[in-house]
């Protein structure tokens, strides 16, 4: 029963990472667009306070978005709407979605009003420290990006839908789009054209995340029409399902309030250093955010409603096997790659944002470097957080992972609060990085009490195994790359670039020929995958002209 159990898991497991690739896929064009975004504003206006402005100017609408739907919405509309389609109650579940729908939008607009009305005094909350031109110009961009919400709002929560019906094509193309829509926003309004345009500066890049926003829905709310979608006007907040959504989806957002909480301590804290520290911050947090997205959002959108499936049915061996799963592989494949962009932190920033005829400079690459060494820390553990906390929305409990989410805050508060003085922005790092690690250790203990053991013991095994192998190959690319600078040049790109690939080769290859050496069962795993799909390609038919020649 356990061997059939642990199969079954493990054929499941395999599904859901191809999913995860499929994502990952998208993820990375996206991730390309936004990297071609970030170039496009440092190097047409530096580090700076426009910078400084423009990435403030996003925190209060992204707050909005946050609470309003985020992921929210779709960590609690999951679990209910599933149900229904379970239940061949589809259209009991649109009206669901459809009350809920009215809401959101009735709360949007009043909140809209009130961000775009009193933005000056929610950027003086926000970021004291800015001059008062810089507080102007990010009042200004505030409104403008105010519009995106709007949109951001609709497309969170088609994702929620699209998901449930495990369609997600759409969602991730529109993250494409809403990157592209930026780029091409910029490259339109901030330059002026001779005589007949102006130009909008910085803020031709606000207007682009506007329409960047709009192409993500559009792509969406397509898909949605093809599944037939069925819309109703109704404000019954006393229908069954609303009840039960709602009683899983406020203590999300009482969540998600308190991380968007975090960024705006740190963001007031950081506006009191030199300028441009604002954006170092932002940058290094991109950069982070890099190995997060790819490995830990995608494994837990992949994963989420298989776990949900599972916790319905209390097959709760195959529960705990597919999250153990999901967990082990992200802190496998995360903990190398934190390690590897800390000792690229400056090869890589150099080789990203530093041009010639740019305004980004290399004390810009030391700072923005020095924040990102201390955001590769906690990197392994806001990756994991992604499956560990929809494990408990599969469970439709939404309670205990907002309640360690909002401890999690003020752990990182305090130390803020204390390691500014000593560390700067580095410190405001090290702080995001902490109480990330605090998050996902209290969140496996709780785990641990509610299912029985998830495989714990198997997980702290794997973490030190990885995180060993991982200092070492760590060492040696660092190492490497201060030879490298040493006896070859770096000044141009394509220099730039053939270190960063060197480095990265010599990591993945000394890390995964320690790995198997040690006979990690992840490392395992993941060349039994590389051999299944060699021996297929292997052993597919030759070609129809091949056999008509043998004929």
């Amino acid at each position: 029963m356990g061997g059939s159990t642990t199969s079954a898991a493990k054929s499941s497991g395999t599904t859901l990472l191809a999913a995860a690739n499929l994502l990952m896929l998208s993820t990375i064009a996206s991730r390309i667009l936004g990297y071609l975004r970030d170039v496009l504003i440092f190097a047409k206006f530096g580090q700076n306070n426009l910078t400084d402005a423009y990435n403030a100017a996003f925190s209060i609408p992204d707050f909005l978005y946050m609470i309003l739907v985020g992921g929210a919405l779709s960590s609690a509309f999951i679990p209910v709407f599933s149900s229904y389609l379970a239940r061949n109650q589809e259209a009991e579940g649109w009206r669901v979605l459809s009350i809920i729908f009215n809401w959101i939008m009735l709360l949007l607009i009043l909140g809209v009003t009130f961000g775009v009305i009193f933005a000056p005094q929610l950027v003086d909350v926000l970021v004291p420290g800015f001059d008062p031109g810089t507080k102007t110009l990010t009042v200004n961009l505030t409104r403008i990006m105010f519009v995106q919400v709007i949109f951001m709002c609709l497309s969170g929560i088609s994702t929620g839908i699209l998901h449930s019906y495990k369609n997600f094509t759409a969602p991730a193309l529109g993250s494409v789009l809403y990157n592209l829509g930026i780029i091409l926003g910029g490259l339109l309004l901030a330059a002026p054209i001779e005589h007949y345009f102006p130009g909008y500066g910085i803020a031709g890049f606000s207007v682009g995340v506007v329409l960047g926003a709009m192409l993500n829905f559009a792509v969406q709310a397509v898909a949605l029409l093809r599944l037939g979608m069925r819309y109703s006007f109704s404000l019954d907040l006393r229908h069954p399902g609303v009840q039960e959504l709602l009683a899983l989806i406020v203590p999300v957002f009482i969540g998600l309030g308190a991380s968007q909480f975090n960024l705006f301590v740190n963001q007031n804290l950081a506006s009191g250093l030199a300028e441009g520290l604002v954006s170092a911050l932002r940058a290094a947090q991109r950069l982070m955010q890099l190995p997060i997205t790819l490995f830990g959002i995608t494994v837990g959108i992949a994963f989420f409603p298989t776990m949900t499936q599972l916790a319905a049915q209390e097959k709760w061996d195959n529960f705990k096997a597919t999250l153990i799963m999901g967990v082990r592989t992200v802190v496998f494949v995360t903990i190398p790659a934190s390690f590897g962009l800390a000792a690229l932190s400056e090869p890589v920033i150099r080789f990203m944002y530093e041009f010639r005829s740019g305004a980004f400079t290399a004390e810009d690459t030391k700072q923005t470097a020095y924040a990102l060494v201390f955001y590769t820390i906690g990197i392994f553990a806001y990756a994991a957080i992604h499956t560990l906390s929809r494990a408990f929305y599969a469970l439709k409990d939404t309670k205990k992972p907002v309640a360690v989410a909002v401890l999690s805050i003020v752990v990182n508060v305090v130390l803020s609060i204390v390691l500014v003085r000593y560390m700067a922005q580095g410190g405001l790092a090290l702080a995001y990085s902490v109480a990330g690690i605090f998050n996902m250790v209290v969140l496996i203990v709780l785990l641990n009490w509610q299912v029985g053991d998830i495989g714990s013991w198997g997980l702290v095994k794997s973490t030190v195994q990885t995180t060993l192998i991982s200092l070492l190959m760590g060492g040696a690319v660092w190492l490497l790359t201060r030879f490298w600078e040493l006896y070859l040049p770096v000044s141009g790109k394509l220099a730039q670039l053939a270190e960063i690939v060197a480095a990265m080769a010599l990591g993945m290859g000394l890390f995964m020929f320690l790995a198997v050496i040690w006979k990690m069962p992840e490392a395992e795993q993941l060349l039994g995958i590389l051999r299944r799909k060699f021996n297929r390609k292997k052993q597919l038919p030759e070609p129809v002209e091949t056999e008509e020649k043998q004929d």
